[in-house]
Parts: structure tokens; C-alpha cells; sequence
């Protein structure tokens, strides 16, 4: 028997059956918006890590899992007539025709702009029109919208970003690496004075600085320390593995050892790559 394909109008179905108060699950019907957020980045996390590893099974599967977060809020909303799924939908909708003049002639849907625009001006219409958002809001800095909840990895990009913006950047990559020395230098004289706040203080300038580089080059630093992250996880398990296939622990073994099979390891990477 073939599986039932379902579409979102069932999926907004479901979740009125999950928290309908006389039948509905007694999980589903305790949350709040504060309880289900850390799910909801939780579920953020997983498929950011599956598209990283163009698991695309995965993938599948957790924009469903995200896909169901943004139906419980919107839920949650509907309950406290504050706005439902629909009232969301048409917010985006709306929000994206205003900020894409250069595709959507007069913010209409099915508006087509024949005399493209450069890639400057896109992005120049792009963040004046993000900064009357910001006006409408009674924001009055550029900064007042970037949320404390980021990593700060995150965070530093988009303060960086916006403080561009303002003039407030390098000319170039190689400004951001003659500033990274000079940071660098800084630091190695805050542990000649053995002062630990200001070794805390120019840390944090240099982890800022190389933060700038990443998106001076264009990378995102948040993606590449996970990358860091994971190829030094996979070292570290192949070098277990063959201490163990060799009676041994990394633990138990000298320093020569441990580099020589982390160098292994890292050709066994390489071949991998090919």
C-alpha cells in the first residue's frame, strides 16, 4: 500500500489535534514559545550539520523537523489571536517583494524588471531598505537588532557587517592581517605581564580580528571552525583506532608516537579527499 502523501494544510491540521485541550498529547499542550526554542535551534543545528555533510536524506527530514517548529509557534499565536501560520506566510511575502525592487517591478509577484541590476546596487538597496525596517521599528542604532543569542562567532559577523555599513572596515584582506598582527603582538605582551583580564581582553581582539578576515575572504567563520571541528575529531578517532588495532592507547603513548599517527591520520584524510 502506498505511503499517503500529505501537504501543509494537514501538517497545520495535526498540530490543532496536538493541542486540542480535551484530546490532544499533554506534552504538546504544556508548551510555550519559551519552552519549544531551544528545539527549535536544536533542530537549526541538526540540519545545518546534514547539509554540511550533503547528507541529503537528512536534509529532507530536518527541514520537516523545522518546518513543524515554525507550525507550533504559529500555533501558539493563532491560540492568543496574535497571528497564525498564514498571517506569517504573507509577513515574508510581503517583506521579500519590498526588498527585491530589482526582481519584482512595482512589489508585484508576477512584476518582471527587464534592466537588471548591478550586484552593488543590490546590496545597497538591500541594507537601505533593512535600515528603514530598523527606522520603523524606532531602532536608532545599526546595531540594535543582532541577537544576543548568537555564538558569538555568529555575532561578530553580522557586527562587523553592520559596522561596515557605516564606514567602519578594511580596505582589504591585507589591513585585517596587518591588524591580526598587531593584535597578536598585543596579547603576547599581555602574558609577559602575566595580567589575565588583559590577556582575557586581547584574546578576545584577536578571535575578533580573525573573525573580520574570514569575511574579508568571504568565508563564514561560524562553518569553517565546525569544519576545523569535525577534521579534528576524525584525527583523533583514526589515531585511537590504530593504537587500539596496535595493543596501545593514545594516552599511554610518547609524544614522537602520538605525532606520527597523527600525521597518519591526516594522509588517510588526504586519500579520502581524492
Amino acid at each position: 500500500m502506498k505511503d499517503k502523501t500529505y501537504g501543509i494544510t494537514e501538517l497545520q491540521r495535526l498540530m490543532e489535534r496536538l493541542r486540542d485541550p480535551d484530546t490532544g498529547c499533554p506534552w504538546d499542550l504544556k508548551q510555550t514559545y519559551q519552552s519549544i526554542a531551544p528545539f527549535t535551534l536544536e533542530e537549526c543545528l541538526e540540519l545545518i550539520d546534514a547539509l554540511e555533510q550533503n547528507d541529503f536524506d537528512h536534509v529532507e527530514e530536518e527541514l520537516g523537523d523545522l518546518l513543524f517548529q515554525v507550525i507550533f509557534y504559529a500555533q501558539l499565536g493563532k491560540e492568543e489571536g496574535r497571528f497564525d501560520f498564514d498571517t506569517v506566510v504573507s509577513r515574508i511575502t510581503t517583506k521579500l517583494l519590498r526588498r527585491h525592487p530589482h526582481v519584482f517591478k512595482d512589489g508585484d509577484l508576477e512584476g518582471v524588471i527587464t534592466d537588471r541590476a548591478s550586484i552593488t546596487s543590490i546590496k545597497t538597496n538591500w541594507e537601505a531598505e533593512k535600515a528603514a525596517e530598523r527606522a520603523a521599528r524606532s531602532q536608532q542604532s545599526a546595531m540594535d537588532d543582532i541577537p544576543m543569542t548568537l555564538s558569538a562567532l555568529a555575532r561578530a559577523q553580522k557586527l562587523q557587517k553592520r559596522g561596515a555599513s557605516l564606514g567602519y572596515d578594511f580596505s582589504s584582506s591585507d589591513g585585517v592581517l596587518s591588524r591580526l598582527d598587531d593584535e597578536l603582538d598585543e596579547l603576547s605582551r599581555a602574558r609577559e605581564n602575566h595580567d589575565r583580564e588583559e590577556i582575557e581582553n586581547e584574546l578576545g581582539d584577536v578571535l575578533f580580528t580573525v573573525v573580520n578576515l574570514a569575511r574579508h575572504l568571504k568565508v563564514d567563520a561560524e562553518a569553517s571552525l565546525r569544519k576545523a571541528n569535525r577534521r579534528f575529531e576524525q584525527r583523533v578517532r583514526r589515531a585511537e583506532s590504530a593504537a587500539i588495532d596496535a595493543g596501545s592507547r593514545l594516552q599511554d603513548e610518547s609524544v614522537e608516537r602520538l605525532e606520527e599517527r597523527w600525521s597518519a591520520a591526516k594522509a588517510e584524510e588526504r586519500k579520502d579527499d581524492l
